[in-house]
């Protein structure tokens, strides 16, 4: 006989903590996919509204990439072109993590 996976009291279901995901955690540097297809990388602050603020923001005009945007994630490659921003504030279409290279 199985153990079950979870089980309801008074209409509410409960799970074993176990099963219970911690949530992802995306550090401050990140990539972001803006509307009409900005892409920007930098120092990023999630606010209150659901935009995020993203400070020493870049613009990253050309990928450079034979892999797609993900492979950012570790830093530009030679073919990528950005540009110097600032601080930009949007609302984030995609957001991907970066490991470094920025």
């Amino acid at each position: 006989m199985s153990k079950p996976e979870s089980i309801m009291i008074d209409d509410v279901k409960y799970i074993k903590e176990s099963d219970i995901k911690e949530p992802v955690v995306i550090g401050e540097k990140r990539i972001i996919v803006a509307d009409r297809g900005w892409v920007f990388v930098g120092d990023c602050v999630d606010n209150d509204d659901g935009s995020v603020t993203i400070n020493n923001a870049k613009n990253i005009r050309r990928w450079g990439t034979k892999k797609g945007l993900g492979e950012l994630a570790s830093g530009a490659t030679s073919g990528t072109t950005f540009d110097e921003y600032g601080t930009v504030k949007t609302v984030a279409v995609v957001t991907i993590a970066v490991t470094g290279g920025w």
